[in-house]
């Protein structure tokens, strides 16, 4: 399993980064705080997009496919309540008392 990245080797990976750029005779420009990369003229990126510009599909509904879809899902719960024509042994059940604290486990058929 591949072991994930943490954020000190990505802080360690992008300082070599860039000390390779400055040696090699690149520039970083410093920029003040609070200057944005946006230009203010410039509207919303969210405006300019248009979704859902494909007209609306039409569904076929196949009434006996999810018939017979349904029809399996039933039968496969109902065999899962009987384990080869047996019934089921008694079950262990827990009594709880009125605040919620167990008391006591019994033995059940039900």
């Amino acid at each position: 399993m591949k072991k994930p990245e943490s954020k000190a080797d990505i802080r360690d990976k992008l300082r070599e980064e860039t000390e390779r750029f400055i040696a090699k005779g690149g520039n970083v420009d410093e920029i003040p705080r609070g200057v944005s990369g946006q230009d203010p003229g410039d509207s919303s990126i969210f405006l300019n997009r248009r979704l859902f510009v494909e007209p609306k599909a039409t569904r076929t509904l196949v009434p006996e496919v999810v018939a017979a879809i349904e029809e399996r899902r039933k039968s496969k719960y109902r065999r899962r309540s009987t384990i080869k024509g047996k019934t089921r042994g008694p079950r262990r059940k827990v009594i709880y008392d009125d605040f919620g604290e167990p008391l006591r486990r019994i033995w059940s058929d039900d």
